[in-house]
């Protein structure tokens, strides 16, 4: 298949999981842009959701990759023809993330009862809290949703996780606008209303979903017990020896951005709200750029199991070049359509006037977090977790965390500084991780990459 045609292949299988993964996305957005809204205390309560989503997601983001590392082990399943493998994985994907989701809400609890130690105020500490316990109780059903998305996905039965999505967003914006105002005879709970709704859809989104898959007639052939591997439990150790990895490279990442939060809480509630204004912009069009990467993934492993070499190198650019496409056409709105898109979020005009000035910088380094995410997402295809993993800690760790804090704090630069950090750290993950997907797939082995 020549690029052309592979690039159209991919938009196909991408467009659907970039919908679903806007879906999830847009449910914190709709958490942000609601508590925005609210007549009284939307600052505080703005900046207290962006630390407990911070948090939850610094932790959860490791269970999150991890079970998403499963949609290339099954396209590539599929492509040796091996229907019951694919029921195996997805039997063993759910078992991790049960065994996953258990563990990030131990962690979740341990990180609030030291919630001091993040040095926010007294009233962010009682929005926040809460909250976080809520959206953290959410974790086993997203865990749950993400492991039968991934079986689908994987067998590119990608609309079904997107339909179920939006529907889910739609029950999350309908529940945050009668729990957080207090209509219909509810009381008026605030950035707490919010978290029970997020809850609520999450397990519609794992019920439906699982309902979806184990009762259709399609899937019996897929799901049927057939052989059983020579080592106990292979699969699961398989899917935590490469997951965990995996998963660690979004934890430094993600836990550089939650510090970028901590960070501007130390220069002001004004600058903590304006900093998750445009972060939030910002990770809407970072977790579409994932949609494109799990398709990449998809395809990377297809290539492996039908031993097709030139096929890895074609999806990996047809990935990249979508994401540069696609990125770049974010960056000019974000640019042109700044100050329209900020007071999308919020009216108060000092939080206003931070985030458009933000959200310039949010502009500037799409192009490298699409890249990025992208060639992330192929290397997992490629089962490539080791050095990319040491690729990720030195970008966000030796290089954007010391950077945020010498140029936002130490030199008193201020907001602006700090998003001159993450952009840095961008810039240095996205060349070199781009650089290992070529350097990996010219050089695979394809033996290597079976499980007995």
């Amino acid at each position: 298949m020549s690029l052309f045609p592979k690039i159209k292949q991919t938009v196909q299988l991408a467009l659907p999981i970039v919908v679903g993964e806007l879906g999830v996305m847009l449910m914190g957005l709709a958490d942000t842009i609601q508590v925005g809204q609210m007549s009284t205390g939307a600052a505080e309560s703005l900046g207290a959701s962006g630390m407990a989503q911070s948090i939850f997601f610094t932790i959860a983001i490791i269970g999150i990759i991890c079970i998403q590392i499963v949609s290339p082990m099954i396209s590539k399943a599929v492509a040796e023809g091996d229907k019951t493998e694919c029921g195996n994985l997805l039997r063993a994907n759910l078992r991790v993330a049960t065994f996953l989701g258990l563990i990030t809400i131990l962690i979740t609890y341990i990180v609030s009862l030291n919630y001091d130690l993040f040095g926010q105020t007294s009233a962010n500490k009682a929005l926040t809290l809460p909250f976080l316990s809520l959206i953290s109780v959410s974790v086993l059903p997203i865990f749950w949703f993400i492991a039968l998305k991934s079986f689908m996905d994987g067998l590119q039965r990608t609309t079904v996780g997107m339909t179920i999505t939006i529907i889910a967003l739609a029950l999350n914006v309908f529940g945050n606008h009668i729990l957080i105002n207090g209509l219909w005879g509810f009381p008026a709970l605030g950035l707490f209303g919010s978290g029970i709704s997020t809850l609520l859809s999450r397990l519609f989104m794992a019920g439906t979903l699982a309902i979806y898959v184990f009762t259709r007639e399609e899937f019996k052939p897929y799901l049927r017990k057939g052989h059983v591997h020579v080592v106990k439990n292979v699969l699961e150790k398989n899917i935590l020896r490469i997951g965990i990895p995996s998963g660690m490279q979004g934890f430094f990442e993600i836990a550089t951005f939650g510090m970028a939060v901590v960070m501007m809480g130390w220069i002001s509630v004004t600058a903590q709200a304006a900093h998750i204004v445009a972060i939030n912009m910002a990770s809407i069009t970072y977790m579409m750029a994932t949609g494109i990467a799990v398709a990449g993934g998809i395809n990377v492993g297809t290539a492996i199991g039908e031993r097709n070499r030139a096929g890895i190198i074609e999806s990996g650019k047809a990935a990249l070049i979508l994401s540069l496409l696609f990125m770049g056409a974010c960056a000019l709105l974000f640019f042109f359509g700044r100050e329209y898109l900020v007071r999308g979020y919020t009216q108060e005009l000092p939080v206003i006037a931070i985030a458009v000035t933000l959200v310039v910088w949010g502009a500037i380094f799409q192009l490298f977090d699409g890249i990025q995410a992208v060639s992330l997402g192929l290397l997992r295809g490629l089962q490539d977790y080791k050095i990319p993993t040491a690729i990720t800690v030195i970008s966000y760790w030796g290089v954007g965390i010391p950077l945020c804090y010498y140029i936002g704090i130490y030199e008193k630069v201020g907001a602006v500084g700090i998003w001159v950090g993450l952009t840095a750290s961008l810039v240095c993950s996205s060349a070199l991780l781009s650089w290992r997907f070529y350097a990996r797939a010219k050089k695979v082995n394809f033996e290597d990459l079976s499980v007995e």
